[in-house]
């Protein structure tokens, strides 16, 4: 990406993972460009912590996750650990464990999250894009989940966001293959929402993100909410979480502010109260 890497926010994982924050936009950047930001445990705990960081800021209110160097999103895991901590079955469930609860805190983040992606976007690198409310991606980007090559089982949990991706089919596909596709290609199964030329990739994702933390982040929340009720099974979905968000917007002081903006044919400024 054109744009320079801001180091000027709070590090984490000794530099490799990096946030900063301008205009209610946080940005967590994977800093890890000699290794195409392949995830080693330490930056999956550094990515966990600034993930909290961003969330207990009450100035942000959309994220966006990106990677150093231009060549990669995320690569995928640092295969370079594997013979330490992911040697057998005991070791890989060690593993998963320690980097479990990043992933579950991106999964329930209660702010969105837009993945901006350029370049390599492989294994470890697609189950954090698959956990993005959003994906948007360079013409250059390329995709693939390469765990068939590696005897590695992939778990329900990525295969469950692939699947509502993509689907069976195309699940299966990628899968059994490993095989990479391009962004054309991602874009046109549903992996990707957005393409872009690699020069307008990040003025856009911030355009796009801007947009989103200047709407009203009530009314965002309660979007967030109800779609992820929608994708659960009947029997496990909380109406009552969907009734009680829907309240507080309607109760809300940027409600009133929204009405109030469009007679008098204003920008609203919302709160988030």
């Amino acid at each position: 990406m054109p744009d320079v890497i801001s180091t000027t926010g709070t590090p984490y994982a000794d530099g490799k993972i990096l946030t900063h924050t301008a205009d209610g936009v946080g940005v967590i950047t994977f800093n890890n460009p000699d290794k195409r930001n392949a995830m080693s445990l330490e930056m999956w705990e550094g990515f966990g912590e600034a993930l909290t960081a961003l969330r207990d800021d009450d100035t942000v209110r959309v994220v966006i996750l990106r990677g150093a160097g231009g060549k990669a999103f995320v690569s995928g895991a640092d295969i370079s650990q594997f013979e330490k901590v992911r040697h057998n079955a005991a070791a890989s469930e060690q593993y998963a464990k320690r980097s479990a609860a990043q992933r579950a805190l991106l999964a329930d983040y209660p702010k969105p999250t837009i993945a901006c992606i350029d370049g390599y976007c492989l294994g470890g690198g697609m189950q954090v894009a698959m956990l993005a409310d959003i994906r948007l991606a360079s013409h250059e980007s390329q995709f693939g989940i390469p765990a068939a090559k590696l005897g590695i089982a992939y778990g329900y949990d990525g295969l469950r966001h692939l699947v509502s991706l993509v689907g069976p089919s195309w699940a299966r596909l990628l899968m059994y293959t490993g095989m990479r596709i391009d962004s054309a290609e991602a874009l046109r199964i549903g992996l990707v929402e957005r393409v872009f030329p690699q020069g307008e990739l990040w003025g856009e994702t911030m355009a796009m993100a801007e947009t989103i933390a200047q709407n009203a982040p009530l009314a965002i929340k309660a979007a967030k909410i109800t779609i992820a009720q929608v994708l659960k099974d009947e029997s496990r979905r909380d109406m009552e979480a969907i009734k009680v968000i829907g309240n507080a917007c309607m109760d809300s002081v940027d409600f009133r502010e929204g009405r109030q903006a469009f007679m008098e044919k204003r920008k609203p400024q919302f709160r988030g109260k």
